[in-house]
């Protein structure tokens, strides 16, 4: 089984904190469209055969699509890839572009998950974000798309913001669980070198919150949603049982997938491919055949970290005979040895031959995993 990611740059906003790769000029977005159908099917061999199981359209944002671009994608993958496996099926979107057209749009087509980006009910802290939306348009949106149909619906939400306070965070869950979505997925905002919001604290505009108020409301995330029956199965990503994102699952388990666009990455167990971040430079090689991409063959040790950090994020956790059998005794020990002094301390567990973090380790995770990286 593999995946296939789509990556769509494009924004008519950037969010002052975002460091993915996106543009706002729309007139390259036909083009792009093209481009991209043509590497897709270039590429046809690089999954090795292997069915198709989930399909992501993410960004940048995916809903600035317009019907004949989504179609000329979609008429691409079932052409080149059939899709008849594909069990997930997800785009991202915006609240704002979730109109009755454009739903109806979506509902056309083979997409059966929908990740839409919400980040905060509260009015002032998305104008603060330049977020595009307000909280009553994010509401409208969810309860439309669920009105077309659509029974897989993820939200994400961001915590941490700028002088945020715990009964905001309170409010933002609680009317998270009114919307009555699948699943949802949580992130602590970070300050990103090179984006507004970096330098927005560096000119002592704005000041993150403290570690102490972090640590307070990454729990209140884990206890509300855990009281509401959302299981916690990765660090940022909550479901109801059965609704956990198949196409990101795969990556925590390393399943090989294809990713098409500009600064897309790919993987296929062995190496990893990434193609450049210039939609201009993408779209005029892939035209004209030229290089667009460098590749990485990832070796024992480095694949060891990768299954280590990806793992570990999980609720699955990282079994020592995966770790044996697929890296060697001598990684397996070293791994055990570097997790001893966690062990001791309760930040992880050894349970029936899987280490996995605690509740207490959860909010440590990035240190942890870095101690059981080999460097």
């Amino acid at each position: 089984m593999a995946g296939i990611y789509l990556h769509i740059p494009f924004c008519e906003t950037r969010c002052i904190y975002c460091d993915f790769y996106s543009i706002t000029q729309w007139e390259w977005k036909d083009v792009y469209t093209d481009a991209l159908c043509q590497e897709l099917t270039e590429r046809k061999n690089y999954l090795h055969g292997e069915p198709v199981r989930t399909v992501y359209l993410g960004g940048g944002t995916p809903s600035q699509l317009t019907e004949r671009q989504l179609y000329r994608l979609f008429d691409t993958l079932v052409q080149v890839y059939t899709l008849s496996d594909a069990e997930e099926i997800t785009l991202e979107a915006n609240p704002d572009d979730l109109t009755d057209d454009y739903v109806a749009v979506l509902r056309s087509l083979p997409i059966n998950r929908l990740s839409i980006g919400i980040q905060t009910f509260n009015d002032h802290a998305l104008l603060l974000l330049r977020r595009r939306h307000t909280a009553s348009q994010a509401r409208e949106a969810v309860a439309r798309c669920q009105k077309a149909g659509f029974e897989h619906i993820s939200i994400d939400l961001m915590y941490g913001l700028p002088g945020e306070s715990a009964a905001h965070w309170k409010d933002d869950l609680r009317q998270a669980l009114a919307l009555g979505v699948e699943h949802i997925s949580a992130y602590h905002l970070t300050y990103e070198p090179k984006t507004e919001l970096y330098h927005m604290r560096r000119r002592k505009q704005v000041y993150p919150v403290t570690e102490t108020r972090s640590l307070l409301l990454f729990n209140m995330l884990i206890d509300t949603l855990a009281g509401a029956g959302y299981e916690q199965y990765e660090l940022s990503n909550f479901c109801l049982p059965g609704r956990y994102s198949r196409h990101n699952s795969a990556y925590w388990e390393g399943v090989p997938y294809l990713g098409c666009g500009a600064a897309a990455h790919s993987f296929d167990g062995k190496s990893r491919r990434w193609n450049i971040a210039s939609v201009k430079e993408y779209t005029r090689s892939v035209q004209h055949g030229a290089p667009y991409y460098e590749v990485e063959t990832l070796d024992l040790t480095t694949r060891y970290n990768e299954a280590v950090i990806t793992r570990l994020r999980t609720r699955a956790g990282l079994s020592v005979d995966y770790l044996t059998a697929v890296y060697g005794s001598r990684l397996a020990q070293y791994c055990l040895q570097q997790a001893a002094p966690y062990l001791k301390s309760q930040k992880l567990q050894l349970s029936n031959g899987v280490l996995s973090l605690t509740r207490e380790g959860l909010f440590l995770s990035d240190a942890v995993m870095r101690d059981l990286v080999w460097v």
